[in-house]
């Protein structure tokens, strides 16, 4: 077994009076797709918020690649993000104004890649994920399962380490999700990312590796998960 290249160690956090997290401990390995499942309100998102730098917690470490997001500071946890990190939301959270091929650059060109790289990067993953007659709509001309893929392709331009998924297909049908999250596990596989997603939905999470619950703000593994690895994926 591979040793992790994300975990979460013993990890709180509250906002307010109100805890969102109490010892969480977590952990992934290269090119794994995790889902981490719970109710509303379980703690899942923050969970998944504190694992990508973008929350820090109030006590625990999270460690990326043997070095410790929690430890820091904002700038550092930014250009991780920036680098490392790809990431789809539930509404896709593209840019209106811009078309795709544009919003599927953004990452690389705010990488200070040069326009030419960046639209050869993104013409590449555009095509991979059939989105290639797509390049110039913009997204409110889109419907709700390309708008996703665009953000697919807009998470795995950069070639991150770990995209995080924040339910994915939830604003989606169910045709149109599991259209989406084919392609996104497919396309993780073939760049060797690792995939942390959130969902409630047993169906998303029938696409992972492996499942980890949230409930009041700790994990636990799911007894009913089949064990880790690519050949019980593959098989399924």
């Amino acid at each position: 077994m591979s040793a992790p290249i994300l975990a979460a160690h013993a990890i709180t956090k509250t906002f307010g009076s109100t805890p969102a997290l109490c010892n969480a401990d977590l952990s992934v390995v290269p090119g794994e797709v995790l889902a981490i499942m719970g109710p509303s309100g379980s703690g899942k998102s923050t969970l998944l918020h504190c694992l990508a730098g973008i929350l820090r917690p109030d006590s625990g470490d999270v460690v990326f690649d043997g070095r410790r997001l929690s430890a820091m500071s904002e700038r550092e946890r930014t250009l991780v993000r920036r680098d490392k990190f790809g990431f789809v939301f539930q509404f896709g959270q593209l840019v209106p104004e811009l078309p795709v091929l544009q919003n599927v650059m953004l990452p690389l060109l705010l990488a200070r890649k040069s326009q030419r790289a960046a639209r050869e990067a993104a013409t590449a993953v555009l095509d991979r994920l059939d989105l290639s007659g797509l390049h110039r709509r913009r997204p409110g001309e889109l419907s709700g399962g390309q708008a996703q893929r665009v953000a697919v392709a807009r998470a795995l331009v950069g070639r991150p380490a770990v995209v995080f998924a924040d339910e994915p297909t939830g604003s989606l049908d169910s045709l149109a999700g599991e259209m989406v999250m084919d392609l996104l596990v497919a396309a993780a596989r073939e760049q060797d990312a690792t995939v942390v997603l959130v969902t409630h939905d047993a169906r998303v999470a029938a696409c992972a590796d492996r499942d980890v619950l949230v409930s009041d703000g700790k994990t636990s593994e799911d007894p009913f998960a089949p064990a880790t690895g690519r050949d019980e994926m593959s098989a399924r």
